[in-house]
């Protein structure tokens, strides 16, 4: 009894004690939060805890501009809305605040809020740091204290991060990679589960970023985190705010780089959410033409709107200043930039242009970047944009949008067309494989094999490959080659590294009984190597997004379906060939015909056994003789084994 005691002293005050009028905001304060530029809003709105005048409590801040009340109510005072009335600022800001003396962490809260034409609603707070664990919506009175322990990662991430390094991503959706009760839905591992078990699999898997789909906090588990309500609350479902800094502070320990997905393209309808704040469209568009998404029945943030720029890009940096990520990748920037995203005609209303662009969001986002950029210069912004919307990935001083990296949307969808083809036919579509790097230069691409590609009917990536059970391996082992082969940033979606039977659901867990079968546990082993390959061979890396980096040395046999290509690194002793054979036929003595090198090695082959392959085709020694003294060209002799991938240096 007594420990009962001690919590409810510490959770619940005297709910006659008044607010006090007290305030974090400077006019300097104010006046950036309505121009869009108050980048650190998370440290004045939300709750915070203070100590005024002797007195332990909380601070709390809402803007509401069109409120005509409104109370904190919580636990701590049983949920009353006349017990602690904020007050509202007198410089028509629309922000309310106040000081509640006696309130403690970890204290459940709401907004009730008197709004327009005598809208009553009770919402959570949009700036919280820690909410309840849905179905439940209050948020949490919290606090961000962590000792960090990332130092070495933090001075020397600039290397890792930069775009002469390599990428290779493994994109997770925490609750679903592995559960307590894999047929339970409703069981969660911890951030400290994923802190070892996690960690240690991406470390030994040797990818060099983990991606982790939305841990923003979300109503709705089958969002996937895309839809989302707590902008600046890591989600309760694994933990606390500290326990989740804790495991990105363990991929630092690993040299991993951690990025976030990000949605500022749109938010849920939850009553407890940011729609109808104050009774009217607060953050989102009152004009449904642009404010509603008709693909995700949700809504569109108001970017025009100083103060939810304000919100938004404080969010992002959020991320970034207190949680040491690494990167953020911006989800639906496509449906951001066009006004007629998956709207027909007489649904949208041009620019003052007359054009489709959203000139709010294009400034938006330009802010964005330049503001991340600016506070931490040794991150990465990526853009998952589908369009060819120019300039996505230029700085914006050169009329670019100013991230740092694109989702190669275009490649993967030719490659993957490409591959699913009988390899008897992929003579005829040659051009679908090669045409990537038609544009490629046009932007910073990253080669994304996302969630999005194995849900909804679209099969798991083993099942998108046609033959028998041994050509469908080698079929994705082929592509996977080509994949860490072409230039630009790589990300696999977890389940694809060993290639997973079922298509990805949420609900349960990825298929982790497949490893003791032999082709997945090695497709597995395959993918790792090809991760250390990245790693090792500067050629895959240092110049991925310069021209000089790739070339195309043979695409003359459509029949044949053989073609190679060369990447380049900085020194020209890097230099590694590429031949892909893409159809099941062996090909004794093929002829490659290319400049400069006199002597190649065979350091990697697709087919070979301990990746399921036959074992029976490889190159221990390379005949290569020259054909063009003053040109320097050289015949190349070697055996290409069937739906294989072979690499020479």
């Amino acid at each position: 009894m007594a420990a009962a005691k001690k919590y409810e002293e510490q959770h619940f005050v005297d709910s006659t004690k008044p607010v006090w009028n007290y305030s974090l905001f400077s006019d300097d304060d104010i006046r950036n939060f309505q121009h869009g530029t108050l980048y650190r809003a998370y440290e004045l709105f939300g709750s915070h805890e203070k100590e005024v005048l002797g007195k332990t409590g909380y601070y709390f801040a809402v803007w509401a501009p069109n409120a005509t009340y409104i109370s904190v109510i919580g636990e701590f005072n049983n949920w009353d809305p006349d017990a602690h009335r904020l007050y509202v600022r007198m410089d028509n800001s629309g922000i309310w605040e106040g000081f509640i003396p006696g309130v403690h962490r970890g204290a459940m809260y709401k907004y009730h809020i008197h709004g327009y034409k005598g809208a009553v609603t009770e919402k959570g707070d949009p700036y919280g740091n820690f909410w309840e664990i849905r179905p439940a919506t209050a948020t949490k009175t919290w606090y961000l204290d962590y000792k960090w322990e990332d130092k070495s990662w933090m001075k020397s991430r600039k290397k890792h991060n930069s775009l002469k390094a390599p990428w290779s991503v493994y994109e997770v959706h925490l609750a679903s990679w592995m559960r307590p009760d894999r047929n339970n839905e409703e069981s969660y591992n911890t951030y400290e589960f994923f802190a070892e078990r996690l960690v240690k699999y991406v470390r030994d898997m040797k990818y060099t970023h983990v991606e982790l789909m939305p841990v923003m906090e979300h109503p709705f588990d089958g969002s996937w985190g895309y839809q989302g309500t707590g902008y600046f609350a890591a989600t309760s479902r694994y933990g606390t705010p500290q326990q989740l800094m804790k495991m990105i502070d363990a991929f630092h320990e690993e040299g991993i780089g951690v990025i976030l997905d990000w949605v500022p393209s749109h938010f849920p309808y939850d009553a407890h959410g940011l729609f109808m704040f104050d009774g009217t469209h607060t953050y989102e568009y009152a004009d449904m033409r642009k404010g509603f998404h008709p693909d995700w029945n949700s809504y569109i943030f108001n970017y025009k709107r100083g103060e939810v720029k304000s919100f938004l890009i404080s969010s992002a940096r959020f991320w970034f200043d207190k949680y040491h990520i690494d990167g953020m990748r911006v989800d639906a920037v496509s449906s951001m930039l066009k006004l007629n995203y998956s709207r027909e005609e007489g649904e949208w209303e041009p620019n003052e242009f007359g054009g489709d662009g959203n000139l709010e969001a294009i400034v938006f986002i330009k802010d964005l970047n330049e503001t991340i950029y600016r506070d931490f210069e040794d991150i990465q912004m990526i853009a998952e944009e589908a369009t060819d919307w120019p300039g996505i990935s230029k700085p914006t001083y050169s009329g670019g949008l100013g991230f740092g990296m694109k989702w190669m949307m275009g490649w993967m969808h030719d490659t993957l067309n490409f591959f699913k083809l009988d390899p008897l036919h992929r003579q005829y579509h040659q051009d679908k494989f090669t045409f990537s790097m038609m544009y490629f230069y046009d932007e910073n691409f990253m080669l994304p094999l996302s969630h999005d590609e194995i849900v909804h009917g679209k099969s798991p990536m083993i099942y998108k490959m046609p033959g028998d059970e041994w050509q469908k391996f080698a079929n994705l082992r082929c592509m996977y080659a080509y994949m860490f082969t072409h230039p630009g940033g790589k990300l696999l979606f977890m389940g694809n590294e060993f290639g997973a039977t079922n298509e990805w659901n949420y609900k349960s867990e990825l298929q982790w009984d497949l490893l003791q079968f032999e082709p997945h546990r090695k497709l597995k082993d395959y993918v790792r190597d090809l991760n250390i390959l990245l790693r090792d061979e500067p050629a895959l890396y240092e110049r991925q997004f310069k021209q000089d980096g790739f070339e195309w040395i043979d695409l003359n046999h459509r029949q044949e379906s053989v073609v190679v290509y060369r990447r380049k690194g900085k020194d020209p002793d890097e230099e590694l060939l590429v031949i892909l054979n893409l159809t099941p036929v062996i090909r004794k003595n093929w002829k490659v015909y290319a400049a400069g090198k006199s002597k190649w090695q065979e350091i990697f082959n697709s087919d070979d056994k301990k990746y399921f392959g036959t074992g029976d085709v490889y190159n221990p020694a390379i005949e290569c003789k020259m054909v063009d003294k003053k040109g320097k060209w050289y015949e190349i002799n070697l055996h290409l084994p069937p739906l294989g991938a072979i690499i020479l240096k």
